[in-house]
């Protein structure tokens, strides 16, 4: 099974946009997963959002949302807890 993992970060918004719009035309992918942790969970709330509402308008919808968090150990040497977010959208 191919990965159809969009993993956001610092990039330009509309980049991961377009990234999600060309899997499902382009790549043919059933389904996209949209990851994100930390301050970057609302940005892939709104990346998703506007993929479905602005781009993909009645093609695509969402299927889940999965939601956890994760410890690692910072670059003070802290143990710290981030919350990620899986947004899976699939095509109708």
């Amino acid at each position: 099974m191919e990965d159809n993992s969009i993993f956001i970060g610092n990039k330009p918004f509309m980049n991961y946009v377009t990234s999600v719009v060309v899997q499902f035309t382009t790549k043919g992918a059933r389904e996209v997963i949209v990851k994100a942790r930390g301050k970057f969970i609302s940005r892939a709330v709104d990346v998703s959002e506007v993929a479905m509402k602005r781009f993909l308008k009645d093609q695509i919808g969402l299927k889940e949302i999965r939601i956890d968090s994760e410890g690692f150990t910072n670059k003070e040497g802290h143990d710290v807890r981030v919350s990620t977010i899986e947004i899976v959208l699939e095509k109708k």
